[in-house]
């Protein structure tokens, strides 16, 4: 009845569990409250998570000197963010500082965000991300690389720390990724897009997923540039699973059957939002330890950051020879 007051975890919940989106949520509070705008704001803020912190972090992040030229961003995976040290940093701010942002908590995950220079051009960087497994709510996995395409990147390269699926891979080996098993199960623009012009509404039907996650032009640039510095370099299809736990002995030999070759805990989530609202994608996986299906060894985090940073100047040498093509097709100009 007009005038009763609705519990805000009823909108939260029935949002969280998808089964009643953001947009759908807050016409169901106008139609039972019937009061002022005032009076059901609280309801809406809290439907539209996304766009409401999207717009105030715009403003903050671009006072502090983020944004500028960049088109290209690069969000750095575990054990991998040792790049930055051939970068010129101009900007900074841990996601501590960030408000919105959820705390990097994940070992080897630095937590902040950078504005770069390299190759003579301005880059944004995740220096580490938030993870599903960490309690957090999609809204909070996507916003830092939601924050980077509202700063203007037209490209992003997601690159993360992967378990490899098959016999022959090594640990340390690099994989370009050219598709994507997402195994979260969930659409990460439902509930958190509200009236956006750049989503298309069918683009996240089940039947009707997007074709091509990962943009196979910034593969193949990724691809030049390890011929040209003689870094092996495998194609790959990355398993994106919730975690926190490595995979057990029948889930390895399932992956491999669905045709993943490598798997990890994080990028799905991150490429699904970045894909529906027009970014061109590259993915790129250090392979830090090789699974097996019978007899593994237990897999750490430990170790997973230590092959890491073992292969981390291969893994630098490639980005910063691949980033004046990636620069450019950012921008245009190729």
């Amino acid at each position: 009845e007009p005038g009763d007051v609705i519990p805000q975890g009823l909108v939260e919940r029935r949002t969280a569990d998808d089964r009643l989106g953001a947009a759908q949520a807050s016409h169901l509070v106008k139609r039972l409250v019937k009061s002022s705008p005032e009076r059901i704001g609280c309801f809406i803020v809290e439907c539209d998570k996304l766009g409401g912190r999207l717009r105030s972090l715009f403003g903050s992040l671009r006072e502090r000197g983020f944004g500028g030229d960049a088109r290209l961003g690069l969000v750095l995976g575990s054990g991998l963010g040792g790049v930055v040290d051939a970068m010129e940093i101009s900007a900074e701010a841990s996601f501590d500082e960030v408000r919105g942002f959820a705390s990097a908590s994940v070992k080897a995950h630095a937590g902040r965000v950078l504005q770069a220079r390299a190759s003579g051009q301005e880059i944004l960087v995740l220096q580490g991300r938030p993870h599903a497994y960490e309690g957090l709510s999609s809204a909070d996995v996507v916003l830092p690389v939601a924050v980077l395409e509202r700063l203007g990147c037209s490209v992003v390269v997601l690159t993360n720390a992967a378990g490899g699926l098959r016999p022959q891979m090594v640990a340390g080996e690099l994989a370009v990724l050219d598709d994507l098993v997402d195994l979260h199960l969930h659409d990460v623009a439902r509930g958190i897009l509200v009236g956006d012009p750049r989503i298309n509404a069918g683009l996240f039907a089940r039947a009707a997923r997007p074709g091509a996650v990962f943009d196979p032009g910034l593969a193949d640039c990724i691809e030049r540039a390890a011929r040209s510095e003689r870094i092996g370099l495998r194609r790959a299809t990355y398993a994106s699973v919730w975690g926190p736990n490595y995979e057990e002995s029948a889930t390895i030999g399932w992956l491999r059957r669905i045709g993943a070759d490598v798997v990890g805990m994080s990028t799905g989530p991150e490429a699904a939002y970045l894909k529906a609202v027009g970014v061109r994608l590259a993915g790129l996986s250090c392979i830090t330890n090789v699974a097996v299906e019978h007899g593994a060894a237990e897999v750490s985090h430990d170790e997973v950051v230590q092959v890491g940073g073992e292969s981390g100047t291969e893994f630098s040498t490639l980005l910063l020879a691949a980033l004046p093509e990636l620069i450019a097709l950012a921008k245009g100009e190729k």
